[in-house]
């Protein structure tokens, strides 16, 4: 097995949780999530994601409108969340640490994410430091939860959560988290003690497969050169050369 840096690793990780999806927009500074939409492009032929910074994978006219009314008509089927933190019923922040009326930390703020919560059928939540920092009981400020009014319209909602230690998947009939693997090099016990929210835990719990060398070499090749369009640095130093 050819080795593999722990980007190459989360890219090929995320990308197979993007399943049926057709459309995909990755946000400002997503490096990983965009790697993993265009591996997964090349995977499932179909499927498009849209990064900002690259002109040939932007084909928004409005700016930050249009993916909204996508997501409205249901053609903005997948897309990756992160966050300052994440809580055990999979709402995050994105804006304040501490009191929110005295924070101690801000942030950039939600710029949206309550209502793509509510209409993208496929979401994955990124946290690549996993600790206790991150993952905790409640957050300070919740930007967007799978919670909704009684009667609401709802077709979207949290389906995984990567990071770099294991992954996640979400129940929504119990809103909580189940641990779905661990990492190489990481342990049950691990994911236990770096976690602050309570979860879900199999009895007998995979560990994340790694990448193939077929998967290695797209990300080397095709993926790693169209990636540097939009982040030069980030192809260089952290995806291997073919």
């Amino acid at each position: 097995m050819t080795e593999f840096t722990k980007e190459e690793f989360l890219i090929a990780t995320m990308a197979g949780l993007f399943g049926t999806g057709r459309f995909m927009v990755s946000g400002v500074n997503s490096p990983i999530p965009a790697a993993a939409g265009l591996l997964h492009e090349r995977q499932s032929p179909g499927f498009f994601v849209s990064i900002h910074g690259d002109p040939d994978r932007t084909p928004f006219v409005d700016g930050g409108a249009e993916p909204f009314d996508m997501a409205a008509q249901g053609r903005l089927d997948t897309f990756v969340f992160g966050g300052v933190q994440v809580d055990g019923q999979a709402n995050i922040n994105l804006v304040s640490i501490g009191d929110p009326g005295r924070p101690k930390k801000r942030f950039t703020g939600s710029f949206g994410a309550a209502g793509l919560y509510y209409l993208i059928p496929n979401i994955v939540l990124f946290f690549p430091a996993h600790s206790r920092r991150t993952l905790v009981d409640a957050v300070d400020f919740r930007s967007a939860s799978p919670l909704a009014p009684a009667g609401a319209f709802r077709q979207g909602g949290p389906k995984w959560l990567l990071t770099d230690r294991c992954l996640f998947r979400f129940d929504e009939g119990q809103m909580a988290f189940e641990l779905a693997s661990v990492h190489p090099g990481q342990t049950v016990r691990d994911i236990r003690e770096a976690t602050g929210f309570a979860y879900r835990e199999p009895r007998d719990v995979p560990t994340t497969p790694v990448p193939d060398d077929a998967t290695l070499a797209m990300i080397r090749g095709e993926v790693r050169d169209q990636l540097a369009v939009a982040y030069g640095r980030f192809a260089r130093s952290c995806i291997k050369d073919p």
